[in-house]
């Protein structure tokens, strides 16, 4: 079959590897499939432009995945609305975590002809086959569907547990040279990015986090390592970019991986999501040996009430101490704080300002943004089941609006009032932020017209 694999314009400058779609086409094509992709993202096409393709070519089945973000959103109901004016419409498949939770009403929004739930790699390849042999869709897990005006959810299909029987991404369906041109935290710009997973899932349960699947599967750091010295060799790549919910899910695993670099002599730099639990001295100076320059933290509040509340299971000593040993081993750490959790008030936001300006290194400007109730996430249900939130239609028309705007309200403040505030304590950090900006570019100045440092390379904003 054909398959066109929609990548959606997110509207940067430079855009993040579409890795999920990548691991759907790398599948697709290893089962016999002829895989194109349409990196609108990259070209910045208009959904017209999608139109003629599907008018002018032959495609058996189109897929479009997203994550639950109101511009996402948004951007799915463009795209299928693109591909619903098609003179030679394929079959319409559209997965991710925004469709996921919710698939009657996505098959209800984007007239797609099925959802694909939860991990994909699997459900793809038999739905195609289906689609192939003209077989009976409910026979395929992990997908839902409309059927004479039915609506129709299979059972859902079990985790992949070993996640290295996932061939690798196509990287070569990509045009990498515009993808490596992401600048992660601490890199230079000379240096090429790429992202990769060292595993899927989270040991963690937030109420906040939309994630369906339960635990964490890791890949055998030996493959992890064969990945990366393959992105080295055919793609020049010096910086990946770990893109794992958590990577640091154990101290044990961590330092696997690690000591797996660290043997195998590759030389590259790389950034991880991490958790302050295991931001241990002993732990985070050999993920710096190994070439770790920025651990991403969810953080999110600096009140232990409040971490309680969201399920966070650490505690704001565990917070300082482990942002402490980060930034004393050399790895800058980065701060995700957000406001708006059930309990939170002016007091706890001010505690999050006070700590991001006490200890914010600024390798990346950070603000702080209202909580949303993702579809999927406990916090929802909790917003539904006490009558601040109806339905799923009600969260993407009528309330997330924009992610740094309150969707859903769980404080006792007016959403003027919780406006009011976020601006005055975003204010604080964007004005810090700027200052230590202009007092570096300062002292770059001093120090070329006053040591005559001739390594200085100009004025640059990139």
């Amino acid at each position: 079959m054909r398959i066109l694999l929609v990548v959606y314009d997110n509207d940067s400058y430079i855009s993040v590897f579409p890795l999920g779609t990548a691991y759907i086409a790398s599948v697709c094509r290893k089962a016999g499939h002829e895989v194109i992709i349409y990196n609108q993202d990259v070209y910045h096409y208009p959904e017209s432009h999608l139109t003629a393709l599907l008018n002018n070519e032959k495609f058996d089945a189109v897929g479009v995945g997203v994550i639950g973000g109101y511009y996402q959103y948004r951007k799915l109901i463009k795209i299928s609305h693109a591909i619903n004016e098609s003179k030679n419409r394929p079959f319409f498949i559209i997965g991710g975590h925004g469709p996921s939770p919710e698939p009657e009403y996505f098959l209800k929004i984007t007239k797609a002809d099925a959802v694909v739930i939860g991990e994909g790699e699997q459900t793809i390849i038999e739905l195609l086959r289906a689609l192939e042999e003209k077989s009976a869709l409910e026979n395929v897990q992990g997908i839902a569907f409309n059927k004479e005006g039915r609506f129709i959810q299979t059972p859902r299909r079990p985790l992949i547990q070993n996640i290295d029987d996932i061939p690798l991404p196509a990287w070569d369906l990509f045009p990498i040279d515009h993808y490596a041109l992401l600048r992660g935290p601490n890199s230079k710009s000379s240096e090429r990015t790429m992202l990769m997973l060292s595993g899927r899932g989270c040991t963690f349960k937030c109420n906040f986090c939309y994630r369906m699947d339960e635990g964490f599967r890791p890949r055998a750091s030996e493959r992890i390592v064969e990945e990366i010295g393959l992105l080295m060799k055919n793609y020049h790549v010096s910086y990946i970019d770990f893109q794992d919910e958590l990577l640091m899910s154990s101290v044990s695993r961590t330092t696997e991986l690690c000591e797996s670099i660290l043997k195998s002599k590759l030389k590259f730099k790389w950034s991880c999501n991490g958790r302050l639990n295991y931001a241990k001295a002993d732990l985070l100076k050999l993920m710096r040996e190994a070439g770790c320059l920025f651990i991403n933290y969810g953080i999110e509040a600096l009140d232990d009430e409040i971490l309680k509340n969201m399920n966070k299971v650490l505690t704001v000593k565990q917070i300082i101490s482990g942002i402490e040993a980060t930034m004393s081993a050399g790895i800058s750490p980065g701060f995700n704080v957000i406001f708006g959790n059930i309990g939170e008030n002016e007091k706890t936001l001010e505690k999050g300002v006070e700590f991001l300006l006490k200890y914010n290194d600024n390798a990346q400007m950070r603000t702080i943004r209202p909580v949303t109730p993702y579809p999927g996430s406990p916090l929802y249900y909790y917003a539904i089941k006490n009558g601040l939130l109806k339905d799923c239609e009600d969260f993407y028309e009528n309330k997330h609006l924009n992610s740094d705007l309150v969707s859903v309200n769980f404080t006792s403040l007016s959403d003027n009032e919780f406006h009011r505030i976020l601006l005055e304590a975003n204010k604080k950090l964007i004005e810090h932020y700027f200052a230590v900006q202009l007092k570096n570019s300062i002292k770059n100045a001093e120090k070329l017209y006053l040591q005559l440092d001739s390594s200085f390379r100009g004025f640059r904003q990139t």
